[in-house]
């Protein structure tokens, strides 16, 4: 049985890294050499406990471990961005967060003052933590006073931030 030249072998299952574009992996590489501590090329217990503790947080070993019970087998930088994957795929639908801000943005302008949204995420629904709000706003793009509605959803969904649009 012959080949044909210069065809190469299909491989079955997908490709991670086709899910990303390449800022967005290298973003994603950037953090999990963070995470790596111990630059084995792999994540362990160990490793997440001495990166949390260089944010200034000590977690005990059994919340590591349940931390690298997600993965079947070792982590290695696929499996970490299969992982961050599918965790961004968890989110809801661009469609149905874009509904749920724009009930805020009355005028639609694409910003929720910031006043207005902190007041929803206390109010209504999972209340927000005043921890949780604050991590919110050291990540959210923001106008001003006003959080970036619009950008907001394209960092939930894919990761990243993005240049506002014209």
């Amino acid at each position: 049985m012959s080949k044909a030249k210069g065809k190469k072998p299909q491989r079955s299952g997908s490709n991670v890294f086709a899910n990303f574009d390449q800022q967005q992996i290298q973003e994603f590489k950037e953090a999990f050499t963070i995470i790596d501590q111990d630059r084995d090329g792999f994540i362990s217990e160990k490793d997440l406990k001495d990166m949390w503790a260089s944010l200034g947080i000590l977690q005990d070993d059994k919340f590591c471990a349940d931390m690298c019970k997600v993965s079947p087998g070792q982590i290695n930088f696929t499996a970490f961005l299969t992982f961050m994957g599918e965790k961004l795929q968890d989110t809801d639908p661009e469609d149905v967060l874009h509904n749920a801000f724009a009930c805020f943005d009355v005028h639609n302008t694409g910003a929720i003052n910031q006043k207005i949204f902190t007041n929803a995420l206390t109010q209504l629904g999972d209340r927000f933590t005043k921890e949780e709000i604050a991590q919110m706003y050291d990540v959210a793009p923001m106008k001003g006073d006003n959080v970036d509605w619009k950008r907001f959803i394209k960092l939930i969904k894919y990761g990243g931030d993005f240049e506002e649009e014209a």
